[in-house]
């Protein structure tokens, strides 16, 4: 599979998703990534951009279980959510879509959850050693939460989950890899839509989950509300 494929370069441009849209959809992010994913689906005068007023969210301490994990970031993108629709700047009668995004390594029982790497200056050691311990020849997991909600009050949710296997170790590749910065305000440290695709040698699943908007789930979602 190519993994290394930037999915907005394999999707076509907006187009009505089935289901014509005349309702301006609110995007809860500040990601880059998830407006240019979400134009491809909606036209880009119907999205509307208007993240959290709170950064802050819950975080994953202390959670290894599988079921805790989604439970987690589901609870995570609905507050997003809910925050997002009570700003007085979102429109009464537009949709809210918020999403969150996390990866998730281990195995079953001591599963680790790896987010953004730290804003720090060590942060290399970091995400080097998430490399050399969870990613290097194993197979961790992308997962995306979503959720739409309705101005009646309606809201449809869902957890998306890609698998992504890595290559064997590549020490010079890794060096050269954490010495470009895109690992910086990276869920897991790494972007399979940008150079980090080096390292990818299989995905199963949702390439667009990965990089933070399974398109695939959200289509459906949209068309539930058309």
């Amino acid at each position: 599979m190519p993994a290394a494929t930037d999915p907005s370069k394999t999707m076509s441009q907006p187009t009505d998703i089935d289901h014509p849209m005349s309702r301006t959809i609110v995007l809860g992010s500040r990601s880059p990534r998830r407006q240019e994913l979400l134009s491809l689906l909606v036209p880009k005068e119907l999205i509307q951009i208007l993240p959290p007023s709170d950064p802050d969210e819950p975080g994953f301490e202390g959670l290894h279980d599988e079921a805790a994990i989604v439970d987690q970031l589901q609870h995570i993108a609905r507050m997003k959510n809910v925050n997002v629709r009570a700003r007085p700047e979102c429109p009464r009668d537009a949709l809210v879509l918020t999403a969150d995004t996390t990866i998730v390594a281990g195995t079953l029982g001591a599963f680790v959850v790896l987010g953004q790497p730290p804003s720090t200056p060590d942060w290399q050691a970091t995400v080097r050693e998430w490399f050399n311990r969870h990613y290097f020849g194993q197979t961790h997991r992308a997962m995306t939460a979503v959720v739409l909600s309705h101005p009646d009050g309606r809201r449809s949710e869902q957890v998306v989950e890609t698998r992504v296997t890595m290559r064997a170790t590549d020490a010079v590749h890794l060096d050269w890899y954490l010495n470009t910065g895109e690992p910086i305000g990276k869920a897991g440290g790494y972007a399979l839509q940008g150079a980090g695709s080096v390292f990818i040698e299989q995905v199963d699943g949702s390439l667009s989950n990965v990089v933070g908007l399974p398109l695939e789930a959200v289509r459906v979602m949209l068309g539930q509300f058309a």
